[in-house]
């Protein structure tokens, strides 16, 4: 068949598929990846099965250098340089492996950051009254409590003690709500990533089917929130026709949600199916740190609060 003539159709992003791919949760093995469906209904419309390959890595180095650039232009005014502080309990690997690579992302851009470590039977009351001391030290722009904690710390709790206003995960129940209702909030960033990459490669969402496979409060839920609200309110999103499922939707139904949709937010094993994907690693991940690092210069200029 012969590609398509349709001007949008033209983007590397659009092939021949019912459904396309990109995004969600990591899976063992698995690939972010979004799908998304030419929506000419012609015969003619790109045919190509291959998957085009989207560099979460690339796009994250663009987000960076524009960070770089602002905390620079933020310094010549005669500001304090942006502080994020860590704070990472236990001795999970993939922990230290994130927060190593946040810091070293932090440095690059210009922005200060600690880690302060504990160990993993720190009583919750140890590390609230932690917590409670950053939220008043005016050293520190913003504050990472490493996800997850041990099981005897309530997670809810402690994301709750972070200052809304230095919360860069976007986690505190204020940030939260603000987000619901459309109002400018603290993003959480892997939700703030997805929407970054939408954004950057093209990816129309008005008055678009989209199934997001997930509901966690931190990825599942602020991702469905941006797509579906509405464009013109003071924290724009989407205006997509959002769907999401989740471990007790029955296969059935989530195939037909799927086959409907034209975009797909989750992750799977897809390179044979999918129009484009984001690959693990070098997918999301960069992206979500690059957006962390973009919180903490928020709230350093104290835009939203």
């Amino acid at each position: 068949m012969l590609p398509c003539n349709h001007a949008e159709c033209r983007h590397p992003i659009y092939r021949n598929e019912r459904t396309s791919d990109i995004f969600g949760r990591r899976l063992a093995g698995g690939a972010h990846y979004l799908h998304h469906r030419c929506l000419h209904n012609t015969k003619r419309c790109c045919c190509s099965t291959e998957a085009t390959i989207i560099s979460g890595k690339k796009l994250a180095a663009q987000v960076c250098e524009e960070i770089r650039k602002d905390v620079d232009s933020w310094l010549a005014l005669g500001n304090k340089r942006p502080h994020l502080t860590v704070v990472l309990v236990g001795d999970n690997p993939a922990s230290h492996t994130y927060v190593r690579n946040k810091v070293k992302a932090a440095a690059a851009v210009g922005i200060c950051s600690e880690i302060i470590l504990r160990p993993k039977d720190i009583s919750q009351e140890e590390l609230l009254d932690l917590t409670g001391r950053l939220n008043k030290d005016p050293r520190v722009s913003g504050i990472l409590v490493q996800l997850p904690l041990p099981g005897h710390i309530d997670e809810r709790t402690v994301c709750n003690t972070v200052s809304p206003e230095k919360d860069v995960d976007g986690f505190h129940i204020f940030n939260i709500g603000q987000l619901c209702l459309d109002q400018p909030s603290v993003i959480p960033a892997t939700a703030a990533a997805v929407w970054e990459i939408i954004k950057r490669t093209g990816i129309q969402t008005f008055g678009r089917n989209v199934v997001v496979v997930g509901r966690s409060k931190n990825v599942g839920m602020p991702i469905s929130m941006l797509l579906h609200t509405d464009g013109g309110h003071e924290r724009p999103g989407g205006d997509a026709t959002v769907t999401i499922a989740h471990r007790y939707t029955p296969k059935d139904q989530l195939k037909i949600h799927t086959q409907l949709a034209d975009i797909v937010i989750v992750a799977a094993e897809v390179k044979k199916k999918a129009g484009f994907i984001t690959p693990v690693p070098g997918g999301v991940g960069p992206m979500t740190v690059a957006m962390l690092l973009k919180n903490t210069l928020i709230a350093a200029k104290k835009l939203i609060y």
